[in-house]
């Protein structure tokens, strides 16, 4: 159960850093903004999209969250890495900021699937 806690953290803390943390300090920098416009998205797509990645994080963190919400949470997340590896697909051909997101969806699929297992092995 130990190794299964180590994985899931591990993990669910790489998402956090990557998906809560970084977009919250930087969103609102001219780099940023560009990325967005730059895949053709309005402005306030970028910031409501930050909102939705914070909340999320807080939902796959704090363990009181009820399990239907952190489910809804992992499949928010799975759509939008695989829509931001169609976004940067489509404008700027296959490349690394193509494959990007989808490793960070591998990490999000590690967490998911120790998620349950810690479930599993609490019931």
């Amino acid at each position: 159960m130990k190794k299964e806690k180590i994985i899931f953290w591990t993990a669910t803390t790489l998402i956090a850093l990557f998906e809560g943390l970084l977009p919250a300090l930087t969103s609102q920098t001219e780099l940023a903004k560009e990325g967005i416009r730059h895949l053709g998205y309005p402005e306030y797509f970028g910031n409501a999209l930050v909102v939705f990645k914070v909340l999320g994080v807080l939902a796959l963190i704090i363990p009181q969250v009820p399990q239907r919400v952190k489910e809804w949470a992992y499949a928010g997340f799975a759509f939008n890495f695989l829509f931001a590896a169609i976004s940067h697909g489509a404008v700027d051909s296959i490349n690394g900021q193509t494959f990007f997101p989808l490793v960070v969806l591998g990490i999000l699929a590690v967490s998911y699937m120790y998620y349950h297992k810690l479930i599993e092995n609490k019931n």
